[in-house]
């Protein structure tokens, strides 16, 4: 699982992204995700090391491309792992449908803080730990 391991990295990720969508040279893909040549050459090492790109000399240069393989591997070894969420989010689908729970409602993160608050002068921020207000009033100052 070498692929794995290689993709672990987020800037090989965004090389395998170009090299998706078509074969590149070294200079397309210093241009495309904006590094040196040499840390592309790099990452190109590693991923060519890990089997997930090849290249092919075309006069001069080197043109790589992605080699299938690894993704059939990743796909997989991720299948069970698909299987067992899809499978948790049928059961809860299945429970939202039986209570009656609206999916698609979203609790208001301002929760507890009166709607005319703006209006009102009241400023709230929510930090994680609760919320706490701050009441500008023109009057007092």
């Amino acid at each position: 699982m070498e692929a794995l391991a290689a993709l672990a990295e987020p800037t090989r990720r965004r090389i395998v992204d170009v090299l998706r969508l078509r074969e590149c040279t070294v200079s397309e893909l210093v241009a495309a995700v904006g590094m040196s040549q040499p840390a592309v050459s790099k990452h190109l090492r590693v991923l060519r090391e890990a089997g997930i790109v090849t290249a092919q000399v075309r006069a001069q240069q080197r043109v790589y491309r992605l080699e299938p393989a690894p993704f059939r591997e990743l796909d997989a070894w991720l299948a069970p792992y698909r299987r067992m969420w899809t499978h948790h989010l049928a059961e809860l689908e299945r429970h939202l449908d039986r209570t009656g729970t609206d999916v698609d409602h979203h609790p208001d993160p301002r929760r507890g803080i009166p709607a005319d608050a703006d209006r009102r002068g009241v400023a709230a921020d929510v930090d994680g730990r609760g919320v706490s207000a701050r009441v500008d009033n023109e009057e007092e100052q």
